[in-house]
C-alpha cells in the first residue's frame, strides 16, 4: 500500500466511519473541523486534527486551499472526501493530483461526467445500457423542449442535468402545463446547481428505485455487491433502504447488475459507485444516475455481504486490486438488511423540518465486517444493526 495516513476532509458520523476503517488497516488518520466543531466526535477519534476556520462551511469544509494546505502540513499522503461537500466535485481531486496526494475516490473525469446527467445517459447508452426514453440534446430552448415533450409523451419529467435531490424536477401531465415546468425547473435548478440546463424523460409510473453498489480497481476489474431498494422516499429523499429487493429474482439481479458493471466500465471508473434504476412493473429496468462516492446507506450492503467497503476505497486508492472475483462476490451474500432514516416534520407549518426533543438515544452496536483482507479487528468495524437468517 502507497497509502500511511489519510485525511478525512468531512465531520460527523461519516468522519467517525471512515477513520475506523483507517485505523483497522494500520493507518495514521488526520480529522479537520471548523471552529464550531472543536469537540466533535471525529475530532477526538483522528491521531490528529487541524482546524480550517470557521463554522461556515465556505470557510472550513469547503475550503480547497485549506483542505490542501492541511494535508501537506499534517504529512498525509491521501484524502478521503466521504460523502457530502467535495464527494462529488472534481475540484477536489484535480487540486491532489496537482499537489502529489492521492484521491480516495473516481477520476476527476468521471465525476464530471456523471454528475452531468445528459453525458452520462449518451456514455451508457453506447454500451448498451438501457435508459429512460426522452431527450438529452445541446439545444435548450424552450421551442425545442416543447417539440421534444410532445414527441415523447405524457406523463413527463422535466429534470435538471446537473446535481439531484428532487431539485429542478417537475412531473407534468399536460403538454400546456410543460412551459411552466420547464421555467420552474430551470430556475430552480441555476439556484442549486449553477446550472439551468434540463432532461427530459418519458414519467415510469409508480416504478421501483433499485440502486446497485459497484466497484472498480485500477487493474480494469470491476464487480457489483447486489443492489439495495430505495422505493420508499419522501420528498424524492430515500426513507427506507433495503438489501436484498424484494421485488428482484437471480435472474433480474445477473441482468441489472451486469448493467451496473457496463455503466462503470463506460467512464473507466475506479474506487466505488452506486448506480440507480428504474424498474417498471413488467421487469423492465432503466438507468437513471451513478452517484461517485460512498453512500450513506453502504452498511446495508456491508451487513449482508460482509466487507468493509471504505476499506476496500483506501486500499484500491493505494494501488490494490480487488479482493473477490463476482462469482466470490455473489457467494457471499447471506441474509437481510435495512436501513430507516428519520424524518421529523411539523405538520402545523407545511410539514417543514423540526427535529423536535430526542427523549432517549441508544447507538448500535459494532458489527463485524470484513475488510479485504478478512482481518479487521471487531472493535474497528463498521457500525450496524443486521439480522441475519
Amino acid at each position: 500500500m502507497t497509502i500511511r495516513t489519510v485525511l478525512i476532509a468531512n465531520r460527523g458520523e461519516i468522519a467517525c466511519r471512515i477513520l475506523r476503517s483507517v485505523r483497522s488497516l494500520g493507518l495514521r488518520s488526520v480529522a479537520v473541523y471548523s471552529e464550531v466543531d472543536a469537540d466533535a466526535p471525529h475530532v477526538h477519534q483522528a491521531d490528529s486534527a487541524i482546524c480550517l476556520g470557521a463554522a461556515e462551511a465556505s470557510e472550513s469544509y469547503l475550503n480547497l486551499d485549506k483542505l490542501i494546505a492541511a494535508a501537506q502540513q499534517s504529512g498525509a499522503d491521501a484524502i478521503h472526501p466521504g460523502y457530502g461537500f467535495f464527494s462529488e466535485n472534481p475540484d477536489l481531486p484535480e487540486r491532489c493530483e496537482q499537489a502529489g496526494l492521492t484521491w480516495i475516490g473516481p477520476s476527476p473525469e468521471a465525476i464530471r461526467l456523471m454528475g452531468d446527467k445528459r453525458a452520462a445517459r449518451l456514455a451508457v447508452a453506447k454500451r448498451g445500457v438501457p435508459c429512460v426514453p426522452g431527450y438529452d440534446g445541446e439545444d435548450q430552448s424552450d421551442e425545442q423542449l416543447l417539440k421534444e415533450a410532445e414527441r415523447i409523451g405524457f406523463p413527463l419529467m422535466v429534470k435538471a442535468s446537473m446535481g439531484g435531490g428532487g431539485k429542478g424536477m417537475r412531473l407534468v401531465h399536460d403538454l400546456a402545463d410543460v412551459g411552466g415546468a420547464l421555467q420552474t425547473a430551470r430556475r430552480e435548478a441555476a439556484a442549486a446547481f449553477g446550472d439551468g440546463s434540463l432532461i427530459l424523460e418519458k414519467a415510469v409510473l409508480e416504478p421501483k428505485h433499485v440502486e446497485f453498489q459497484i466497484f472498480a480497481d485500477s487493474q480494469g476489474s470491476v464487480v457489483h455487491l447486489g443492489e439495495r431498494e430505495c422505493s420508499l422516499q419522501r420528498r424524492h429523499q430515500k426513507v427506507i433502504e433495503e438489501a436484498p429487493s424484494p421485488a428482484l429474482d437471480e435472474a433480474l439481479r445477473a441482468r441489472m447488475g451486469a448493467a451496473a458493471v457496463e455503466v462503470a466500465r463506460a467512464v473507466d471508473y475506479v474506487g466505488a459507485g452506486t448506480v440507480e434504476f428504474l424498474l417498471d412493473a413488467s421487469g423492465e429496468f432503466y438507468f437513471l444516475e451513478m452517484n461517485t462516492r460512498i453512500q450513506v446507506e453502504h452498511p446495508v450492503t456491508e451487513a449482508i455481504y460482509d466487507v468493509d467497503l471504505v476499506s476496500w476505497q483506501i486500499q484500491i486508492a493505494g494501488g490494490a486490486p480487488l479482493p473477490y472475483s463476482q462469482e466470490v462476490v455473489d457467494e457471499r451474500r447471506k441474509g437481510h438488511a435495512i436501513e430507516a432514516r428519520l424524518y421529523a416534520e411539523d405538520p402545523a407549518q407545511n410539514f417543514l423540518p423540526q427535529a423536535g426533543r430526542v427523549h432517549r438515544w441508544l447507538p448500535p452496536r459494532a458489527k463485524a465486517s470484513a475488510s479485504m483482507t478478512d482481518s479487521v479487528p471487531k472493535s474497528a468495524r463498521p457500525t450496524t444493526r443486521c439480522w441475519r437468517r
